[in-house]
């Protein structure tokens, strides 16, 4: 997988229908026990809530997915939070909705209202973005390129990670790996193959409308 979509950041957002506070809780995580402790830390949090009801997904193919309706009527609160999730398509993240009763109930129709909307405030606060697969290329040049070389880099839109001055100068970039190649012949054509071009870590980094967030 070259990609996939998860959240930014923690988020919280509220909603209130018929009296009823809905507050929506977001996270991204990596692993099962990170999305059971968010889950206990918003329960330790809201312990005087009626219910807080839950949903994560864990693994780039959402291999683990896992929710509690927390007393709700069966279907109408943990499924729903799941199914935003699923929805939204997202990966690596735990949702936590809140739920204070306001003495109005909603029935099982206007529960499944609530909880997909509490789910989708907490995770819009949490932002949406994409985790993409990037490499590390290093670019190790003489002195007398680095101006040539910079200019390039930048003409050309990639973000530059680190420039190491040594006995050479090691630019170190973020490539998307479907651009590997053209970074590498376009800096093989303007170097006349004097530069040494090697591909260093792999990570997922995230982005926004196409853009790096670093």
């Amino acid at each position: 997988m070259s990609s996939y979509k998860t959240l930014h950041q923690y988020g919280v957002g509220e909603y209130i229908v018929e009296k009823s506070t809905f507050i929506g809780y977001s996270k991204p995580i990596k692993t099962e026990e990170e999305a059971i402790e968010f889950v206990n830390e918003i329960k330790k949090k809201h312990k005087d809530a009626t219910h807080n009801v839950w949903a994560y997904t864990v693994g780039e193919n959402m291999n683990i997915q896992r929710y509690s309706d927390d007393g709700e009527p069966q279907g109408t609160a943990g499924i729903p939070t799941l199914e935003v999730i699923k929805k939204e398509d997202l990966r690596n993240v735990v949702v936590v909705v809140t739920r204070y009763f306001g003495g109005i109930k909603l029935g099982a129709g206007g529960l499944v209202r609530a909880y997909t909307k509490g789910a989708k405030v907490g995770i819009e606060s949490g932002i949406v973005i994409e985790k993409v697969k990037y490499t590390e290329v290093k670019i190790k040049i003489d002195y007398n390129l680095l101006g040539k070389i910079q200019n390039e880099i930048m003409s050309l839109g990639f973000n530059v990670k680190d420039t190491i001055y040594g006995e050479n100068v090691e630019i170190i970039v973020y490539c998307k790996n479907e651009d590997i190649e053209s970074l590498s012949s376009r800096i093989t054509d303007i170097t006349s193959a004097t530069a040494h071009i090697s591909l260093e870590n792999e990570y997922f980094l995230s982005e926004k409308y196409g853009k790096l967030l670093l």
